[in-house]
């Protein structure tokens, strides 16, 4: 059997029975956002460790250095942030081609610092080493957490709502307007959406005000895509759920590049990833509070896009015409 044969996912499973662990200083292992250590004290570690593989996440004519080094980082911070954890040092480990320009290294780092500094992450290490096919970019993310406000996949129950921060499918278009450079869109729209994908911003902020709130019963991070990334909520807690098209968040960026693209706009929304939006559920009689609470706070807008669901119930798409299929996974797969 080859990679390719057996998939992303189920390649993470069969690892995880390899290496999993009882030990009881694990309080979170593999199968959530980041792990959880218990190494004494208030709080607990946090540790995530994620990729940029050129060829895979990027491509060097269309990301400047530094936006790649702040878009590795921070799609490592959205890990913490899905925990309601709070960041605080990092390592970067780089294999590089030798011909590999000097100063291109430089704004590389100089991108790193910039979004560490800007969310109180020092750079504290790391590894270089030679790459003969492309650039690799590794960073380790440490941080700490409440042990009381700990946020994980597990935890959603049936009559929960399903909530999202921001606005859904930006990245997904952005990638559209760069595979396709002549679509015309407005220039404030282009860059918008540009950004949103070059340069995701974690929802720290917004994460903090969720994990005090006490009120989230599960959270992650977007990074497959609302549709891929709610089964994962839905499998770690043994749940169901409903998601409503017409309730998903979308910008008018969006809907114009999906309209020039042939795809309805709530289809970028679910299966584009990249967003780095955070999904969290909470009671739903407790959820529209919340996301003021969270809006007030952060001037992040968040929207209840669906509800939990018992798991016998299954997983389902309420279209805007009102039909029900089902919830499909959807967005990129390694291998």
């Amino acid at each position: 059997m080859r990679l390719s044969d057996l998939g992303q996912f189920p390649l993470i499973e069969r690892l995880t029975r390899i290496v999993a662990s009882a030990r009881p200083d694990v309080v979170v292992g593999i199968s959530d956002d980041a792990a959880a250590l218990d190494l004494g004290g208030e709080e607990l570690v946090l540790a995530k460790v994620d990729s940029q593989v050129e060829g895979v996440h990027f491509r060097r004519d269309r990301i400047p250095p530094h936006s790649l080094g702040r878009r590795s980082l921070a799609i490592v911070l959205s890990d913490i942030a899905a925990m309601g954890g709070r960041p605080t040092h990092a390592l970067a480990s780089l294999a590089l081609p030798a011909d590999l320009e000097v100063a291109w290294v430089e704004d590389l780092y100089r991108g790193l610092r910039e979004e560490g500094d800007r969310f109180g992450v020092a750079i504290v290490g790391g590894h270089t080493a030679r790459s003969p096919v492309g650039i690799l970019i590794d960073v380790c993310l440490l941080g700490r957490v409440s042990r009381a406000r700990i946020l994980t996949r597990a935890g959603a129950r049936p009559g929960d709502a399903v909530l999202v921060t921001g606005s859904l499918g930006d990245a997904a278009a952005g990638l559209a307007l760069l595979d396709n450079p002549r679509l015309h869109l407005p220039a404030a729209e282009r860059e918008f959406l540009l950004a949103r994908h070059l340069t995701p911003t974690p929802r720290l902020p917004e994460s903090a005000v969720i994990a005090a709130s006490a009120l989230a019963t599960a959270m992650i991070d977007l990074s497959d895509g609302l549709a891929s990334d709610i089964g994962h909520v839905c499998n770690r807690s043994g749940v169901g759920v409903k998601l409503y098209a017409d309730r998903l968040p979308i910008s008018v960026a969006v809907g114009r590049v999906s309209e020039r693209i042939g795809r309805a706009p709530w289809d970028l929304a679910l299966g584009g990833g990249e967003d780095y939006e955070l999904c969290f559920t909470a009671p739903a009689a407790a959820a529209p509070a919340l996301a003021e609470r969270v809006t007030a706070e952060t001037s992040t807008p968040v929207t209840v896009v669906g509800e939990i669901l018992p798991a016998p119930a299954g997983r389902w798409l309420v279209l805007p015409d009102g039909r029900e299929v089902p919830l499909e996974a959807q967005g990129w797969r390694h291998f």
